[in-house]
């Protein structure tokens, strides 16, 4: 693998690992917080959702390589230690996607213009929800501690 594959693995890797920093660092009755009035994804939702969306693109890959994944129902609101767990198996899955395109010239089932701009698609996803999930905590008297707030930005660290 030559150093610029291992970057684009290393990144999404990163990506997955901010995911699940962010996930250990929430205060548990933060979890079900939203700023829905009409019954929007909680924080635990919003999670859900972009675990499901990775189930989804690595099911098929994920099942002829004998791997396991969770896959949330639509209104679950599912506990944190699941959660975690999903990440890093869904996290996995997605690695050897990501690996499966770099070994197939770029080409990924599903995107049509290839394996960067599905790695941006879902690092840009994944980050808008990142970003709700900050807001909806601060909104909802739940900020996260600077060390937190700041360390999902230290990309050389994690």
């Amino acid at each position: 693998m030559t150093a610029i594959e291992q970057q684009i693995i290393d990144t999404w890797s990163i990506n997955n690992r901010v995911n699940i920093m962010l996930l250990e660092n929430i205060p548990e009755e933060a979890m079900k917080a939203t700023l829905s009035k009409r019954g929007g994804r909680d924080i635990a939702r919003q999670f859900a959702h972009v675990n499901n969306l990775r189930v989804t693109y690595t099911k098929s890959l994920a099942k002829k390589l004998g791997m396991k994944l969770i896959d949330f129902e639509k209104d679950e609101s599912p506990e944190r230690k699941k959660l975690i767990e999903a990440f890093e198996l869904s996290g996995k899955a997605m690695e050897k996607l990501i690996d499966n395109g770099i070994s197939n010239d770029g080409n990924v089932m599903g995107f049509k213009r290839g394996l960067i701009p599905m790695l941006g698609y879902f690092i840009s996803h994944e980050g808008h929800h990142r970003g709700s999930i900050l807001l909806t905590m601060k909104q909802c008297g739940f900020p996260l501690n600077d060390n937190m707030k700041w360390g999902i930005w230290e990309w050389n660290k994690i």
